[in-house]
């Protein structure tokens, strides 16, 4: 038996960094988890392994940004084990750069995948929900949008409008059905340096993941403890980031 044993958890992101991390510490403390990223061949892996050590698992093909792809998501939670007791919006790119740089092509991504990707999640899920009567949304947001710092001004712009949309959610649900949890890392050791495309920005954040950042798993602990919380409990904002981050 298991603290989550009763939680069923769809994740997006799930293929890798934070994602996998969650679903395995979830899946760990007996909850049922539904994943979702485009990587299937990464997630069926993950399922697999997941299953290997008694866990509950299943895999889902989603990009975030198809807002058909995260109904399925959020669908196969319901069809494969009854409800759906959260989701962790955990998807997320960083291909920052100098304003100066003008790469729109990136800004549109960013608010595609961080702004619209976690609006999608929503969509699918509050309809669950509210049938339910209860369900928790856990996004992963970041510290970018609490200190700002050059070449970061669309990243976290992207960042702080989901944490407007969370706060704003929260005040729509205070009728007990809906919980929401904005949790914010900082440097963390995941591949979102592998979506700068800015060469010494990438080199930069590279640097700074193999010196100081967390190990994933950190961050899944803190969303292990927001999950794990009695219903009357909602942890709204959490920050997490290395002791030496600036």
């Amino acid at each position: 038996m298991g603290p989550l044993d009763d939680k069923v958890v769809a994740i997006t992101g799930a293929s890798s960094g934070i994602g996998a991390a969650t679903a395995r510490r979830l899946a760990g403390a007996g909850a049922a988890v539904v994943l979702g990223a485009r990587r299937a061949d990464r997630l069926d892996a993950l399922v697999d392994e997941i299953r290997a050590s008694g866990g509950r698992a299943e895999a889902v093909a989603t990009d975030v940004t198809d807002p058909a792809a995260v109904v399925r998501l959020v669908r196969t939670a319901v069809e494969s084990f009854g409800r759906l007791d959260v989701l962790v919006s955990s998807a997320g790119i960083g291909p920052i750069s100098p304003m100066a740089s003008r790469r729109t092509q990136d800004w549109d991504a960013m608010i595609n995948v961080n702004l619209r990707g976690v609006l999608n999640g929503i969509d699918a899920a509050l309809p669950v929900f509210r049938t339910q009567g209860r369900g928790h949304f856990v996004t992963i947001v970041s510290t970018a949008g609490i200190k700002i710092v050059p070449t970061m001004a669309v990243y976290a712009g992207t960042k702080n409008a989901v944490r407007t949309v969370l706060e704003g959610l929260r005040q729509e649900s205070t009728d007990g059905t809906i919980k929401t949890t904005a949790i914010s890392p900082g440097y963390v050791r995941t591949e979102f340096g592998d979506s700068v495309t800015d060469p010494e920005i990438r080199a930069q954040v590279g640097q700074g993941m193999e010196t100081f950042a967390l190990d994933p798993d950190a961050v899944a602990r803190t969303v292990e403890f927001a999950v794990d919380q009695p219903w009357e409990v909602e942890i709204g904002e959490l920050s997490i980031r290395p002791t030496v981050q600036g």
